[in-house]
């Protein structure tokens, strides 16, 4: 049992009406799950504002507010906190009520547009490997240790977050490695956690939508590094231009890695296959069984990160060979001589790196055949952009839908015909429906043609009108090859 005045340190308070000796149970900012003696807080979303639900939480027993702005109406009972910034108290007043167990535990994050589960993932994996009790928080899965816990969103709400590293601790684990998406940083949902490290993966065009502006999506990127305390870590990508910009403020130590310019961690690619990438590091030629320049950088940051925590490097490395990596992150499917990609890249710029990758790995003749859609209900603007990509890299291309929310698919893929030029309309396909998309793509392919099906990856499902109906493009694919090449 906690009591209120306990609960709010570090909360940058305006004022408070009633006993701040309150005990409170549990805290929620979600007024269905308010219970007899808890604290409600009231947050302003982008669908709904807390503030609106402050009697429904007080008439199911909620016995403290915290809000920004004070009701009209004041209940003699309650105990009423107005703060500057809800979202930032709720992140600190979870860490507190939780007894602060980012501090138990070594806590890195992972940020940047792209590349961030493929990071946590390998570090979880490699962490696991070594001998190590470690926690994992993903787009793709939350982890305690090998217990899977499913993830919702790529970085959960602050009380999530504390009470996930809560059970975490208790079973042991001294390291956590998870995912820090813009949205969640400047929703302050990572406020409040001691982070051991920070890591810097890229920044492309993603998530205008929300931040409006592509400064404002740097910006948010940066602020988790602005706030790193002395005795951090701070580890960016010295090969994107924007990543010495992540690090001008922080009071953590700086280290870089890069494969094209000097960095602390350095390495090349020696060869680049369907089946596997050498790289040298430090003069010792290593194979890996992950492909592609992208995953040459995640596997440099992740090599990075275990020697700064302190980790030998030959037994970093003999254990990143043996590792493949996040589910849905350039996934092979085989049969009868095609090979099927499934990738989740659903930005201009992951999808580019994923068609060059491609590219590189081609021997000759064979034919590339790409299945991309854009996302519903987010940044309209990269969707002509995406489809040109798709064309340029491809010999053939069909729009299909992704998770088309609550817009019309058929509108969205038009919005990417925007894009194609003239020449290449003629080998573009639009298919609304993903699996007939799919279907076609299969059926188009001949043996050693490639497949990339790109935008959803680890997602078994598609949304539509608020709905999730079950659809995995691994398993999609896999079915669908079968069927139109059983001979």
């Amino acid at each position: 049992m906690k009591f209120l005045k306990d609960i709010l340190y570090k909360v940058s308070l305006i004022s408070t009406k009633g006993d701040m000796e309150t005990p409170i149970s549990q805290i929620a900012f979600d007024s269905r799950a308010i219970g007899v003696g808890d604290l409600f807080v009231a947050i302003r979303g982008t669908q709904t504002d807390g503030h609106d639900y402050i009697p429904t939480a007080i008439e199911k027993g909620c016995v403290a507010v915290v809000c920004e702005q004070l009701p009209a109406e004041l209940v003699e009972a309650v105990t009423y906190v107005q703060v500057t910034d809800s979202s930032r108290a709720l992140a600190w007043m979870a860490a507190n009520f939780y007894d602060h167990p980012s501090k138990k535990l070594k806590l890195v994050a992972v940020t940047g547009t792209n590349g961030k589960t493929t990071m946590v993932t390998l570090l979880h994996q490699l962490y696991r490997e070594m001998g190590y009790m470690a926690g994992l928080l993903s787009t793709v899965e939350n982890r305690i240790n090998d217990q899977v816990v499913p993830a919702t969103h790529t970085t959960p709400d602050a009380l999530s977050i504390n009470r996930l590293l809560v059970q975490m601790v208790e079973s042991g684990c001294s390291y956590c490695f998870m995912e820090a998406s813009s949205h969640a940083i400047v929703q302050e949902r990572t406020a409040g956690l001691a982070f051991k490290g920070a890591i810097f993966t890229n920044i492309s065009h993603d998530h205008l939508d929300y931040h409006e502006t592509f400064d404002a999506y740097i910006k948010a990127k940066k602020k988790l590094f602005d706030e790193l305390p002395q005795g951090a870590f701070a580890l960016v990508n010295a090969d994107d231009k924007r990543g010495m910009v992540m690090v001008q403020n922080t009071q953590a130590s700086i280290y870089t890695y890069a494969l094209k310019y000097p960095g602390d961690f350095k390495a090349k690619i020696i060869s680049n296959t369907l089946h596997g990438m050498e790289l040298d590091i430090d003069n010792q030629s290593v194979w890996f069984r992950m492909i592609g320049e992208f995953n040459a950088y995640n596997l440099l940051g992740v090599l990075g990160t275990a020697l700064i925590l302190g980790e030998e490097q030959n037994e970093v490395l003999m254990q990143l060979s043996q590792l493949r990596g996040a589910k849905g992150r350039f996934e092979q499917v085989l049969h009868k001589g095609i090979t099927a990609i499934i990738d989740y890249a659903h930005t201009p710029d992951a999808l580019e790196n994923v068609l060059k990758t491609i590219q590189n790995l081609r021997t000759g003749g064979e034919n590339l055949i790409t299945v991309v859609g854009c996302g519903g209900n987010r940044d309209k603007g990269k969707r002509p952009v995406m489809a040109k990509i798709a064309c340029q890299h491809s010999e053939k291309t069909i729009l299909t839908s992704d998770n088309p929310r609550d817009e019309d698919p058929t509108q969205i893929i038009r919005e990417m015909e925007a894009g194609i030029n003239p020449v290449d309309l003629r080998k573009t396909l639009s298919i609304a429906d993903r699996r007939e998309a799919i279907k076609t793509a299969c059926a188009i392919a001949q043996k050693g043609d490639i497949i990339l099906i790109a935008g959803k990856g680890h997602e078994a499902y598609q949304e539509i009108k608020g709905v999730r109906y079950p659809f995995d493009d691994k398993e999609t694919v896999k079915e669908l090859l079968i069927l139109t090449h059983s001979v």
